[in-house]
């Protein structure tokens, strides 16, 4: 099964969303969204196979809520019409090499673009269909031991805030993505650090936008 939007003219990340994966990191809570970009080809099916890219020691998962766009934005009014702009909410595994993001220059886009980086779906769930889009469970194992567990209620800044603030900066295309931020769990964050080897199986989900299942393999 491929991801529900064809490759997007752009994947949107927000850093550092939730207040308890800021905590977990030891960064501090921003006061705007942290904003950066993922390769559009990064994009694939939820139960696609991921590679870890050659020369990693430090693979990492993120349980994401992805926000995909309905239409074109720039300079919108205010939230809601950012809200009528959004197609609809997809679970999104915003995969991420943490060497090659935070020790090779501090330039995140190196870290979160390797092939298969961001396995999307199952589903595209329509607004309509989630009553309350900032009150979602997440979670997600790695082999079988949960590793994330959250929810969208930690989310500093929502889906309609989010769009309406990059249509001031940038404009967005129909089938966008927006990956919105992880809660705590991450590899990075354990003590001692735990990261993705090859054979690993992750599963992960969202409340009312299915799940996913990847396993990882080296880099042909």
């Amino acid at each position: 099964m491929g991801a529900p939007i064809a490759r997007p003219h752009q994947i949107i990340c927000i850093g550092l969303n939730y207040s308890d994966h800021a905590a977990e990191t030891g960064q501090t809570v921003p006061s705007e969204p942290i904003v950066f970009n993922k390769a559009p080809n990064t994009l694939v099916g939820p139960y696609d196979e991921v590679h870890i890219p050659r020369r990693s020691a430090k693979t990492d998962w993120e349980v994401e809520l992805g926000v995909v766009v309905g239409r074109r934005c720039r300079y919108l009014e205010d939230e809601r019409a950012a809200q009528d702009a959004i197609a609809g909410y997809v679970v999104v595994n915003d995969v991420s090499e943490r060497e090659f993001q935070i020790e090779r220059g501090g330039q995140w886009v190196k870290g979160k673009s390797a092939e298969t980086f961001n396995p999307c779906g199952p589903y595209l769930v329509t607004p309509d269909e989630i009553p309350d889009v900032g009150a979602l469970d997440m979670w997600l194992d790695v082999n079988g031991t949960r590793r994330q567990k959250g929810s969208t209620a930690t989310m500093l800044f929502g889906p309609a805030f989010l769009v309406h603030y990059l249509s001031q900066f940038m404009v967005l295309e129909p089938g966008d993505l927006i990956n919105t931020g992880t809660p705590p769990g991450v590899g990075m964050g354990h003590n001692p650090p735990l990261y993705l080897r090859p054979g690993d199986v992750m599963e992960l989900g969202i409340e009312r936008l299915g799940g996913q299942r990847q396993r990882v393999v080296a880099a042909p």
